[in-house]
């Protein structure tokens, strides 16, 4: 099991290495019965009659049955307060920090407080309890990763909510665990946890519009990107482009990575993308729309300038 490094993992880690003790109690007790038994009470010499019976123990009878109910009873209670602390009841006033929303292939975090949409790199504070509000644009998907505790189902239609207080920043890796299509297997999770100055500085910047272009050639990438259609499937803000089909590119340009984590980014992958999305993730919703060379790489120019 990995490292648990938020207060949620923490409980769901004591409780599964609880059980694991108890199990393998339970399991060693059972191999010195056998052996026990297969030694003491083996046939000897030509002895051939029956062994003798043992009936009304009532102590033993009491022990066989009464420690495993008090065991399981031990769990029970102790998963009912491991559940209570992982997941307390959210009241009605109650709003989430952030609303996480899955689509094939590909995650989208809306923090309503700030303003801000962004796609696929989930910055969030250490420290801080937060409440997630998880949603589904298609089909179930379902959000996990290890070192930050339980998974949760986005299910079309309706909300789950996932409480999460990450103890240390870092990189935090996770994958969509419910088989949601082509590209399943590709529909990666990257939460970074930062220490809440460094998350009010990168919720201050992504909640700007994005930069305009600074030279001709992003000038240019800019116009193609509202004539060629782009715009009809995303949202740059501060620009007439504010369709929510695929990922927000306000700040695509700041990002790590393309594609939750297929590819670096930068401009030689943004034309790759763009020029042949089906050779790089066959079943993605992006068209090939087949532009020259010199119109591709306006556009990614002008994406890649995006910070």
């Amino acid at each position: 099991m990995n490292r648990p490094f938020s207060f949620q993992a923490e409980r769901i880690s004591r409780l599964f290495h609880s059980f694991n003790v108890a199990a393998a109690a339970m399991l060693g007790l059972v191999i010195l019965l056998v052996v026990y038994i297969s030694i003491r009470y083996r046939r000897r010499g030509n002895d051939s009659g029956e062994g003798a019976q043992v009936t009304g123990n009532n102590l033993l009878e009491a022990l066989m049955i009464g420690l495993p109910a008090i065991l399981l009873a031990g769990f029970f209670f102790a998963s009912l307060a491991a559940q209570r602390a992982i997941a307390p009841p959210i009241g009605p006033d109650l709003k989430p920090d952030v609303i996480i929303t899955g689509h094939q292939w590909w995650w989208e975090a809306d923090y309503p407080q700030a303003k801000v949409i962004t796609a696929n790199e989930v910055h969030l504070p250490v420290g801080r309890r937060l409440l997630m509000e998880m949603r589904s644009a298609d089909v179930i998907h379902d959000w996990w990763v290890p070192e930050l505790g339980n998974k949760t189902d986005l299910v079309p239609g309706t909300s789950n909510y996932l409480w999460l207080t990450i103890n240390k920043p870092g990189l935090y890796i996770g994958a969509c665990s419910e088989f949601c299509g082509a590209q399943h297997a590709w529909m990666r999770i990257k939460v970074v946890g930062e220490n809440e100055k460094a998350f009010n500085g990168w919720l201050a910047a992504n909640a700007r519009t994005a930069l305009p272009p600074a030279d001709s050639l992003a000038v240019r990438g800019a116009a193609l990107f509202q004539a060629k259609t782009c715009a009809s499937c995303h949202r740059i803000g501060g620009t007439p482009a504010v369709a929510k089909v695929g990922p927000d590119l306000t700040h695509v340009g700041s990002r790590n990575y393309l594609l939750t984590g297929m590819l670096s980014t930068s401009e030689a992958n943004l034309m790759a993308w763009i020029s042949h999305p089906q050779q790089i993730k066959p079943g993605a919703w992006m068209p090939d729309f087949i532009l020259s060379r010199d119109s591709v790489k306006a556009i990614a120019h002008y994406l890649e300038s995006l910070k």
